[in-house]
């Protein structure tokens, strides 16, 4: 029976037309009795279930009732004699964060882990004993990794302190929130268990990467860029760092996932609190909308809001006995999940923020049937309203039709006190007793676009604008060099010349803000070693009295070859100030640092450096508006950033910076250029051994011919064989064998032998940098990466992963055939993550990007091109023409090839018509026993009642049965085939197939019967397909008339269903 009462004659609720006092007299008795009651007295923590003696308290919840005490304190604020109750509500909300801060800190040693190496079972927890603040379950036995729950802990922090509260105290805690900041910086990359704890749609486990972690990071890391912890009290170590180029990402992640939830998620109620109150998170308009419509249109109800489809929470159906589902189960919930009135109170204070009353009219009128309330006549929130056992049969066959009942079993508790805090909330705001501007102090919800700084003095987030002007120092390494550039009219200043100005690599920053949130009592180290990214590297920085700028990461010597392609470089440069232009939200101008050096202006490469020193110099690059001048100029307008962490006392030492010195160089020798060919001759990149030869001889025997030649394609070739047999500590003339390597690396790199220097590199287990973001940037636009050599296994990455996990798979997958791919394929990374992320269009219909299949048809199109020559090698060919071929495949340039070329190329892409996976559904709807192809199965179930027609994961189901064809162009074929059935059944709905449908033996048909129309050559194999591959789809003997024929006379050998208003039946 119900543990309420129904509603007494005595009416409680508020007197419309009473005083201020009577009115928050009104919500002071609902919070006392309803949530305070329940305040944890010595954790501050707020228990999930508010009855028993069974105190688990989850962080998210206890989030919520601190800013409902707060809420109405600030409502307290505005009446002169409040009775006490003001310190009263303000102290129970600082009670319950500081109670947080004290579970969060004593495990520091978590966050420590975490922030170098993000997995599930090194993070924070998300609930604790009410009690004690102890942990209660372990890793192994609760989904804590929860982003969402600690973004949303640094919000509030924010929002709190902003209104004046105290709630950070010392030192070791402003150390510890800097290190959860850089925790919650990875957000983009790190996937979760997200709100409701249970990761995957289908409750197996496996967490995902959530649009609403992501989206609560990114506003939790611009609420607290350059805030002070102390408040108005506090001076510059009490201020929070935020990496810009880390936002940044997590701000691109969240653009690119949405409106989905994740990639089981299609969407999901948790969005509501990341689009709207607390974090307003989206800065898109277009994007907002589209996402909140789709979370009303496909999980409002009468009652409450869906969390999501298919949720089985708390269902009638729901094994309650085990805590992950079995494939297949989730199809059981479908129609029947419990409703969720809280998702009504979220609407409405979205329309308060809004300014929408129709909305907050509406929603009201929703919610208020379903509260109930206490004996006192207190509201309550019922947590869920669910569709109970005996009506679940009739709910499912008419929708909406059942009545539902409120979850008030006592099983949840008599209170949901999550549900409690956001009503007193949403009245608060409605009655007007506080304002938006009250409990969102710090303005999140103000559109960007009309945004001042709201942030405190720290901060340098500023409004957006579009049309913004890149500062540009040029500065060359050398005086020598500066006079030759002069001599082309290019203005350059030396690193001598900036002085008291240094000009640091991003590394030297990098290692500066290692210092940042150390914390030895806590044993919490300062920054991880993470790269700092264009953003980042175009402010200027005050450290240790020392005024420095910085340049970008591409200008580093770094250790991967790329960086010698000149023409990377140049390409590099214009990505870089589009990027800058693009997502520089700061006040002050960015400052980008040109560094050139000798090297770049050697032989070939001077003309197109030159091209683009000039351009620099008219004041547009890449269509972005530059403004060249000299640093001390442009300093006035950039952007500062103090790094006062670095506070040194007389004890300490001072860590050692290194600048960028000058060449020391005499002013007026010449500047070598001819020592450079363009692109060295075939002949310079073949080795004049073989490898066959010197695989067995003796070492010493091969030490001699390594000091005797001087073909560096030999030396690498014997090298290698040194280095598998003796290791790479093996000493030659040279040094050790890993030495000798790394000098032919140099040289030929030099020398611009690209296929020695490719050789070497992954001699040498190079790594390139930025790799994981890249992936990361292919993952979020929701496709899969798989990397591998072409025709071997392959390895799937479908959740982002760290730069040593994906440097192992690469070495250990695609090292088998040629030592070369390792590297090419980093090479394509890089490429690709870029290429998505500014043209995603490029890789429509692609939904898994195998990095093997795109180079095999990088290879293929070099033989299309040659005709009858021999083909270009793709490993000697330079960096940037690698990436120009990629760009000219991912074209669709089909005109003028033939089908044969055509099905090649987009089989070894991996493309797809549009609406392919879905015809493969219905396929599939109407095929009982399944499809095979090439040795792998989709069965129909539990396919089907496993899995939604639009949803990501089937789609990745029909890639994977395709997965093990061989042959490109085969492929092709199978997909046409896939089309053509679809067309077939979808025509003829009384059809469908007996027996599971093998693909492979439907082709051989339809080729038997091609063979027939056309006598093959004499001697020509009965299995050559070439001139098959070759036919036009289309026509009259193209390749579709022939599958067509073969799938009918399978479709004719079933029965067909009889339809009822079947033409030839007497009755």
């Amino acid at each position: 029976g119900s543990i309420y009462e129904p509603l007494k004659s005595i009416n409680l609720l508020k007197p419309e037309g009473g005083s201020l006092w009577d009115k928050l007299d009104h919500y002071y008795r609902i919070v006392k009795s309803t949530l305070l009651l329940h305040q944890s007295p010595t954790t501050g923590l707020f228990p999930t279930k508010t009855y028993g003696d069974n105190r688990k308290a989850k962080v998210h919840d206890s989030l919520y009732c601190a800013a409902c005490a707060w809420a109405l304190a600030l409502a307290y604020r505005r009446i002169d004699d409040d009775k006490g109750r003001t310190h009263e509500l303000e102290h129970s909300a600082i009670k319950c964060m500081r109670g947080i801060l004290y579970c969060y800190m004593r495990q520091a040693n978590k966050v420590q882990q975490f922030k170098q190496d993000p997995k599930p079972s090194e993070c924070l927890h998300s609930v604790f004993s009410a009690h004690t603040g102890d942990e209660v379950f372990s890793h192994n036995e609760y989904g804590h990794l929860q982003i969402n729950a600690v973004s949303l802990f640094l919000l509030y922090l924010v929002e709190m302190i902003s209104s004046g509260l105290q709630i950070v105290y010392n030192t070791d805690e402003v150390s510890f929130i800097q290190n959860l900041v850089f925790c919650v910086e990875r957000a983009y990359r790190v996937p979760d268990f997200g709100v409701w704890e249970r990761g995957s749609k289908y409750n197996n486990g496996s967490p995902e990467l959530h649009s609403s972690s992501v989206g609560l990071a990114k506003a939790a890391l611009e609420a607290i860029n350059g805030f002070n912890l102390f408040g108005n009290q506090g001076c510059s170590w009490s201020v929070i760092f935020v990496d810009f180029d880390a936002h940044n990402r997590n701000r691109q992640t969240l653009c690119s996932l949405l409106p989905r939830e994740s990639r089981s998620h299609n969407t999901d109620a948790a969005l509501l609190p990341c689009l709207s109150y607390p974090a307003f998170a989206l800065d898109d308009e277009v994007l907002f909308s589209q996402t909140l419509d789709k979370i009303i249109r496909k999980l409002k109800g009468k009652y409450g809001f869906k969390r999501f489809l298919r949720d089985g929470y708390r269902t009638a159906l729901e094994d309650k006995t085990r805590r992950y589902y079995k494939p297949a189960e989730i199809k059981l919930f479908d129609g029947i999940e419990c409703e969720f009135p809280l998702f009504f109170i979220f609407m409405i204070i979205d329309g308060v923020f809004r300014g929408n009353p129709a909305q907050v009219k509406e929603y009201e009128d929703l919610l208020d049937p379903l509260l109930q309330h206490t004996s006192e006549g207190y509201p309550v929130v019922p947590k869920y309203y669910y569709v109970p056992a005996d009506f679940v049969e009739l709910e499912k066959k008419s929708p909406g039709s059942q009545k539902r009942f409120p979850s008030n079993s006592g099983r949840d508790g008599k209170f949901f006190l999550w549900g409690q805090a956001v009503y007193i909330i949403a009245k608060l705001l409605a009655d007007k007793l506080v304002s938006p501007k009250d409990i969102d102090p710090i303005g999140r919800y103000i559109p960007p676009q009309d945004q001042r700084n709201v942030s405190m003095r720290f901060s340098n987030q500023g409004p957006l604008e579009n049309d913004l002007v890149v500062h540009v120092a040029l500065i060359a390494e050398s005086q020598r060099l500066q006079v030759f550039l002069n001599t082309y009219g290019i203005q350059t200043q030396t690193p001598q010349q900036v002085e008291p100005i240094q000009i640091w690599a991003q590394k030297e920053l990098v290692k500066a803000y290692f210092h940042l949130g150390v914390n030895d009592k806590l044993g919490l180290s300062g920054r991880p070693d993470r790269p700092i990214g264009c953003l980042g590297t175009s402010k200027i920085y005050r450290i240790l009295g020392k005024t420095v700028v910085c340049y970008s990461i591409i200008f580093d010597l770094s250790d991967f070859y790329m960086s010698q392609d000149v023409m990377m470089l140049i390409d590099d440069i214009k990505n870089a100030l589009q990027f800058i232009k693009q997502y520089w939200k700061m006040h002050g101008r960015p400052l980008f640092v040109v560094l050139i050096r000798e090297d770049n202006i050697r032989g070939s490469r001077f003309n197109p450096i030159l091209d683009m020193l000039a351009a620099f110099r008219k004041g547009v690059v890449g269509g972005v508006k530059v403004h060249v001048d000299r640093v001390q100029t442009l300093i006035s307008g950039a952007v500062v950033e103090q790094l006062d962490f670095l506070r040194i006392t007389e004890t300490e030492e001072a860590p050692e910076f290194k600048s960028l010195e000058e060449l020391d160089l005499p002013k007026h020798s010449k500047v070598k250029r001819q020592s450079s060919t363009p692109n060295a001759p075939e002949l310079e990149q073949q080795p004049d051994v073989n490898i066959n030869e010197w695989k067995n001889k003796p070492t010493y025997e091969i030490l001699q011919k390594l000091n005797d030649c001087n073909c560096l394609a030999s030396q690498a070739l014997l090298a290698s064989v040194l280095l598998k047999r003796e290791g790479p500590n093996f000493i030659t003339k040279e040094g050790t064998v890993a030495e000798h390597i790394e000098r032919i690396y140099r040289r030929a790199g030099s020398k611009k032998l690209w296929s020695v220097v490719r050789f070497a590199a992954s001699l040498l287990g190079k790594l390139v940098d930025s790799l994981a973001p890249s992936i990361t940037n292919v993952l979020v636009q929701g496709k899969q990466v798989t990397l591998g050599a072409f025709g071997q296994e392959e390895e799937i990455i479908s959740n982002p992963l760290s730069p040593g996990v994906i440097k192992n798979i690469i070495y250990e997958k695609c090292h088998l055939q040629d030592e070369r791919e390792a590297v090419v394929q980093q090479e394509l990374v890089i490429h690709i993550g870029w290429i998505i992320s500014n043209s995603p269009e490029l890789f429509r219909g692609m939904l898994k990007i195998r990095i093997g299949w795109i180079i095999h048809a990088m290879k293929h199109e070099l033989k299309i091109r040659a005709g009858d020559l021999p083909a270009k090698d793709l490993y000697q060919m330079s960096p940037s023409e690698v990436k120009q071929l990629l760009l000219d495949i991912l074209q669709p340039q089909q005109q003028g090839r033939s089908w044969l070329n055509r099905r090649q190329i987009d089989g070894s892409l991996n493309r797809t018509p549009a609406g392919f996976y879905d015809r493969v559904w219905q396929i599939l709807e109407r095929t009982p026993n399944g499809l095979i192809v090439a040795g792998k199965f989709l069965p129909q179930q539990p396919t089907l009642s496993d899995m939604t027609m639009y949803e990501m994961n089937f789609s990745l189901l029909v890639e994977d049965m395709l997965q093990n064809i061989d042959q490109p162009e085969y492929r092709q074929i199978i997909v046409e085939l896939l089309m053509v059935i679809s067309v077939i059944l979808e025509r003829n709905p009384e059809l469908e197939f007996q027996d599971k449908v093998d693909l492979d033996k439907v082709v051989q048909e339809a080729f038997n019967d091609f063979q027939k129309d056309h006598s093959s050559p004499k001697g020509a194999e009965k299995q050559d397909m070439t001139a098959f591959y070759n036919t036009h789809p289309i026509g009259k003997k193209g390749t579709c008339s022939y599958l067509s024929k073969a799938v009918t006379a399978l479709l004719l050998e079933g029965e067909m269903k009889p339809s009822n208003d079947e033409p030839c039946t007497l009755s």
